[in-house]
């Protein structure tokens, strides 16, 4: 897994409240949930995710969907690959398909927590 997947697990890990600091067998890790099942999921400190972890965009790239945290979450990759498959392809022309987003983007927002900024080092309080 390339360093910047792993990053990127981070970076959406950082914003979902579900996750929380673990001890994996004595190693550090990250557990939360599945923004659709609600499984377990785990990441290592690292980025290097324990299973089958992916990052989802609810709201599809190919219909304009961003890298924003309101958009992205992690997911189980069978939960991930479902709805690309029954929803993703048919987003905004089904309702249903814009039903499955809308209520991942209610979650997703009940879930975000945004990350605490990060001090610049050649910043000084006066």
């Amino acid at each position: 897994m390339s360093t910047s997947h792993r990053r990127r697990l981070l970076e959406v890990l950082a914003t979902d409240a579900t996750f929380e600091p673990i001890d994996l067998h004595g190693a550090p890790a990250w557990a939360g949930k599945c923004i659709h099942c609600n499984a377990r999921l785990v990441v290592l400190a690292d980025g290097t995710p324990v299973g089958p972890v992916t990052v989802e965009h609810l709201v599809p790239t190919s219909a304009g969907g961003s890298d924003a945290p309101e958009n992205v979450a992690l997911a189980c990759a069978g939960c991930n690959h479902e709805k690309g498959r029954r929803h993703d392809v048919r987003y905004g022309r089904t309702s249903r398909s814009v039903e499955v987003v809308g209520r991942l983007l209610e979650r997703r927002a009940q879930r975000l927590r945004r990350p605490p900024p990060t001090l610049n080092p050649g910043y000084r309080r006066r």
